[in-house]
């Protein structure tokens, strides 16, 4: 497990290095000087010229790009343009409200995926297989901002019963429990349905094999041969699509953060690029795809613990 595992780890370097090279370089296509932007509006040539110079934007890119690997190993992230704030400073502040919102999203939708999944499974061709089934496409198919704007109209704006902008405070008191809810279900709306259908398609794989017809025969309860030797194996496959989505749900924080103007790193990143703060935008884009990066690495992990098949591999 542990080779399997430091395997991975290394795979991820190259893909780390490709993610920080990609968006190095599409800073440096917007259509906008950095320089211009910290020196202002009524700045002098000169002036602009003395802040290029000092950003190091008069260097080739390559010789940017060798600067800004460098400053990185040596965990300097550099300054917002905008404020002149510490990169990694605005990023500290802004990674735990973000890791709240996606906790408290998996918390409710994994689990009821599985649920919904097992049992539209067991009940094939049933009227709870079809309800599910509907339920799961209305899930995938209804936008993220939609299903946001949705809630804060009716549970937020008419009936009152929960904010709906902002963090009330940290998690572990009332006000900031009561904040976060929303923004948790919308999040977490679209990530159930898919797992509810890769869940079904496995659970019905897995059903008609023949290790759970020696359970059956054997004398086994329903409960022990759909959970123990039935869900165990139909995990795999859903293990797998959970890691995946996980890294799109990183793109529907983004706009779930904006929505309900939630202080994490996506509205920090919307934010750096809107008001093109190119430090803050490169620090964001690291931390999303660390976040992707290590996602995929405990997949993998995971992977191989319910499947010895992969570790042997």
């Amino acid at each position: 497990m542990l080779r399997h595992a430091l395997h991975r780890l290394l795979l991820a370097v190259p893909v780390m290095f490709g993610v920080l090279l990609i968006g190095f370089l599409l800073m440096q296509v917007v259509p906008t000087d950095p320089a211009t932007v910290r020196a202002g509006p009524t700045a002098t040539p000169d002036v602009i010229a003395a802040i290029r110079n000092d950003l190091g934007l008069d260097e080739p890119l390559y010789v940017q790009f060798g600067l800004y690997l460098w400053r990185l190993l040596h965990g300097d992230l550099g300054a917002s343009i905008i404020n002149n704030v510490p990169v990694s400073q605005e990023l500290g502040a802004t990674i735990g409200p973000t890791l709240e919102l996606m906790f408290a999203s998996l918390f409710w939708s994994i689990p009821l995926g599985i649920l919904l999944g097992t049992l539209a499974g067991y009940w094939r061709g049933s009227v709870i297989d079809r309800a599910i089934m509907a339920l799961s496409v209305a899930g995938v198919s209804v936008p993220v901002f939609f299903l946001g704007l949705v809630l804060i109209w009716f549970v937020g704006f008419q009936w009152q019963l929960l904010p709906f902008t902002g963090r009330g405070g940290p998690i572990w008191t009332m006000d900031g429990i009561r904040s976060l809810i929303l923004p948790a279900v919308t999040l977490g709306g679209v990530f159930v349905g898919p797992v509810a259908r890769m869940t079904r398609t496995a659970v019905l794989d897995v059903l008609s094999a023949d290790h759970v017809r020696t359970a059956r025969a054997k004398g086994l309860t329903e409960r022990l041969v759909v959970t123990r030797h039935a869900l165990r194996n139909a995990l795999v496959p859903v293990v797998t699509l959970i890691g995946l989505q996980i890294g799109f749900l990183l793109g529907g924080a983004v706009v779930t953060e904006t929505v309900f103007s939630w202080p994490g790193v996506g509205r920090l990143a919307v934010g750096a690029i809107l008001s093109s703060d190119f430090p803050m935008a490169q620090g964001t884009i690291i931390v999303l795809s660390m976040g992707f990066i290590v996602v995929n690495l405990v997949v993998d992990v995971l992977y191989a613990a319910l499947d010895p098949r992969i570790r042997a591999a």
